[in-house]
């Protein structure tokens, strides 16, 4: 047996197509994920809450900041500081 056929039996076998169809679905769901969460339920919440909400700011730094380093969430991130976002995207 030559090692294409013998790939091609092995690609063809039901766990590795299971395995391929999989990982598309998978890459299309965060998609629609994503922007569900960007377009419908976080515009939603901002208006409940008030208006205009920067989530970008808010976030919880659970280590200590180094000396010097702006306690802003993408210089601590870069400083490899622990930090829990409260959400990543910006509302408008």
């Amino acid at each position: 047996m030559s090692m294409v056929s013998e790939f091609k039996e092995f690609a063809l076998k039901g766990n590795v197509m299971d395995l391929a169809v999989g990982v598309i679905i998978g890459g299309a769901f965060a998609t629609i994920t994503t922007s569900l969460v960007e377009d419908i339920i976080m515009p939603i919440v901002a208006f409940i809450a008030g208006g205009e909400i920067n989530f970008k700011n808010m976030f919880l730094v659970l280590g200590d900041a180094p000396e010097g380093v702006a306690m802003t969430y993408d210089a601590l991130k870069a400083a490899g500081v622990p930090v829990l976002a409260m959400a990543v995207s910006l509302l408008y």
